[in-house]
């Protein structure tokens, strides 16, 4: 059996984002409930030197967007990165997932070979797709996507393996 390009990326990406959204849902309503200012969720970090909570969804929904965009051989969507509500970042995300919604398993077709330029740690890199995915675009997409869930776990949300997963 063939896994396509198109299998283990677009649907991917859609639902893990999908499950990030319920979480950031729960975040919310666990500020509320708790009395706290909703800025202290999305301006939190796991240490010094990392990103804050805000930025990790931007950069998560920026490997959602940019892969599929790639691999597809269309232009990737720039996004301001402006967010500063727990609104702003669930819609970031809701445009990230329209924008999946338009991807057809036939525009990847051959891109696990198709050569993926990008600049990566400041310099110029050139891989084939199915590297690209695999190595890239896909352990930075969970990595950012773990550590956001990560800061709220780590402020007091009560959130699951489960929610992670996506169960609904």
């Amino acid at each position: 059996m063939t896994i396509s390009m198109y299998e283990v990326s677009v649907p991917v990406f859609t639902e893990r984002l999908k499950a990030l959204s319920t979480i950031l849902a729960a975040a919310e309503q666990n500020a509320l409930e708790r009395k706290i200012d909703p800025q202290v969720f999305l301006t939190s970090r796991l240490a010094p030197d990392m990103f804050a909570l805000t930025r990790q969804v931007q950069i998560a929904t920026d490997h959602a967007k940019g892969a599929p965009s790639r691999l597809a051989g269309r232009q990737v969507p720039s996004y301001e990165d402006n967010e500063a509500s727990f609104a702003d970042i669930q819609a970031r995300i809701t445009k990230t997932l329209d924008l999946l919604a338009t991807f057809s398993a036939a525009e990847f077709d051959g891109s696990d070979d198709k050569v993926i330029e990008l600049k990566l740690g400041g310099r110029e890199r050139s891989m084939p797709g199915l590297q690209y995915l695999l190595h890239v675009a896909m352990p930075n997409f969970y990595f950012h996507l773990t550590t956001a869930y990560d800061i709220l776990r780590h402020n007091g949300v009560p959130l699951g393996k489960a929610t992670f997963l996506g169960a609904r």
